[in-house]
C-alpha cells in the first residue's frame, strides 16, 4: 500500500509499506494490503511501519527511527487516518 505521513510542519513518510501499526483512540490497530477502507483518529504513541523495501537512514527524517532496513517507528501526538484505494495518509500532530 501507499503511504504517506504527513504533519504540519513537513512530510515525514511516503513510500510503500506492508503494513502500518497506528495508536487509535480505542487501541492499537493494524492496517494490511488490500484491507478495507477506514478513517480514525488517533491518540499520542508510537506507529510503526513494516515497509515493502529496504530504505536508508539519510533519507529519512529526523524524527523517524529506523529498526533495520524495513522498519519505521514515528512517534506522533495524535492526529486523523485515511485509508482508500490501498493509499495510508496520516495527517499526524
Amino acid at each position: 500500500m501507499k503511504l504517506e505521513v504527513i504533519t504540519p510542519e513537513s512530510n515525514l513518510y511516503a513510500g510503500e509499506a506492508v503494513s502500518v501499526s497506528l495508536p487509535g483512540v480505542d487501541g492499537f490497530f493494524q492496517i494490511l494490503n488490500n484491507h478495507a477502507p477506514i478513517i480514525s483518529t488517533l491518540k499520542a504513541g508510537e506507529m510503526k511501519v513494516e515497509l515493502a523495501e529496504n530504505v536508508q537512514e539519510g533519507t529519512l527524517s529526523s524524527s523517524v527511527k529506523l529498526e533495520g532496513q524495513k522498519t519505521l517507528r514515528i512517534s506522533i501526538n495524535g492526529g486523523v487516518a485515511e485509508l482508500y484505494n490501498n493509499k495510508l495518509i496520516v495527517l499526524a500532530e
